[in-house]
């Protein structure tokens, strides 16, 4: 590249004249007349040709890797352990149920949590939906006693613990199987 040459910029609807050239510095007078400084990486000189010794200086291994950067329809790989994350969990802490609870004796709590593992179950049973765990925590186990209860009046459905890790002794997980005729 010399003063004079006629460039256009790379990445960007830009073009003019060298002006000036200082290390790997260009500085161009653009077509709108606006003086402006670029790397010489960053322009290609107008004439269309690239002489051979240019040519040789330019590193064909960082060429093909901007060509082939960015990958499309690569999809994202989903891990084993995410890809056995149960898609709904249910919590039936009365706290997380109702905002007061005063006034309610244990039985209309339990009442409450009940329907409300009932209601869960049937619609993940509409929607498909296969796996689903109930939290109950740990308390005297009344809860947990009365839900596989519930659960066993469902031909379609397997219970057992859930991931311990992730929840202790204080949920059950439901498989549901889908196509149950």
């Amino acid at each position: 590249m010399t003063i004079g040459d006629k460039v256009s910029v790379l990445d960007d609807v830009i073009s003019g004249v060298v002006t000036g050239l200082k290390g790997n510095e260009v500085t161009i007078m653009t077509t709108d007349g606006f003086e402006l400084d670029f790397l010489k990486n960053e322009l290609i000189v107008m004439d269309g040709s690239i002489s051979k010794r240019e040519l040789a200086q330019m590193d064909l291994s960082s060429v093909m890797s901007e060509k082939n950067h960015k990958k499309p329809g690569k999809t994202k790989r989903i891990k084993p352990k995410e890809r056995s994350l149960p898609p709904m969990e249910v919590d039936l802490h009365i706290n997380q149920l109702l905002p007061k609870t005063r006034g309610l004796n244990n039985y209309e709590m339990l009442t409450i949590q009940l329907d409300t593992a009932k209601r869960q179950l049937e619609f993940a049973i509409s929607k498909r939906i296969q796996k689903v765990v109930f939290i109950h925590g740990v308390g005297e186990g009344v809860l947990r006693t009365e839900l596989e209860f519930l659960f066993n009046r469902y031909d379609n459905v397997k219970f057992y613990d859930a991931d311990f890790q992730k929840y202790g002794r204080g949920a059950t997980e439901v498989y549901i199987f889908q196509n149950v005729k």
